[in-house]
């Protein structure tokens, strides 16, 4: 490994996929000259509290980049860091069309990340006795359901969520799209599955994919709400 720190902390398929795959994208391995270390946690796991991660990480979350001598830990932050330095042709820069745009669809991709966190913690994480509610389930399923129609409507006649075609704003809901369908069903939103092949068919998502390998964390295709 290099002297030069390049290191990733990373949960399999957690949003710190959003930065792994921007990193594929770009190629910012092979722009600074030095391999991308990743190290790889067990989501809620005591490494991630006793392992150092606090000394990177505010939160102790992932994800946390080390890139030289700065260390940052909100996926959008990264995002839109490595975008601005590395690859400007994924964003938009500040006075230009379209920039609101950019940043309006970044952040949305966490407003719906955060109702996707909620649910795995209420249905995946919560183990007997512990009952999930179903009426806070309900609530939250419907608020997903609510963003995914808001992107759905955002994806008429494009391909990509910005005008210039695929960005970081795309890599940021990447991810959301691989967890939502656990709560949600897709059939009804044809522009989301067929951008969501689009993101799948692009060699650099296909080589984050295969790097995670089958994903561990859900243990059923689909989580319904729960009856009262």
């Amino acid at each position: 490994m290099s002297d030069y720190p390049f290191r990733l902390h990373h949960v399999q398929y957690g949003r710190s996929i959003r930065v792994l795959w921007l990193i594929e994208e770009i190629g910012l391995e092979e722009k600074l000259g030095t391999p991308l270390e990743v190290v790889d946690y067990q989501i809620g796991s005591k490494e991630m509290f006793e392992g150092g991660l606090n000394k990177v990480s505010p939160a102790t979350r992932i994800p946390a980049l080390e890139l030289g001598d700065i260390t940052m830990s909100e996926s959008g932050a990264i995002v839109q860091y490595l975008i601005e330095e590395y690859a400007p042709n994924l964003g938009v820069a500040p006075g230009q069309p379209g920039r609101t745009d950019f940043l309006q669809w970044i952040h949305y991709a966490e407003t719906m990340a955060s109702l996707i966190e909620q649910l795995n913690l209420q249905m995946v994480f919560l183990r007997p006795p512990a009952k999930p509610s179903p009426i806070v389930i309900k609530l939250n399923v419907a608020r997903l359901r609510h963003t995914l129609a808001g992107l759905e409507a955002r994806l008429a006649g494009r391909d990509w969520l910005l005008d210039q075609g695929f960005s970081g704003a795309d890599i940021m809901l990447g991810f959301n799209l691989f967890a939502a369908p656990y709560y949600v069903k897709l059939d009804a939103f044809p522009n989301i599955l067929a951008y969501k092949a689009r993101i799948e068919a692009m060699p650099s998502y296909q080589r984050v994919v295969a790097r995670e390998g089958e994903q561990r964390f859900y243990a059923q295709d689909f989580y319904p709400v729960p009856e009262t």
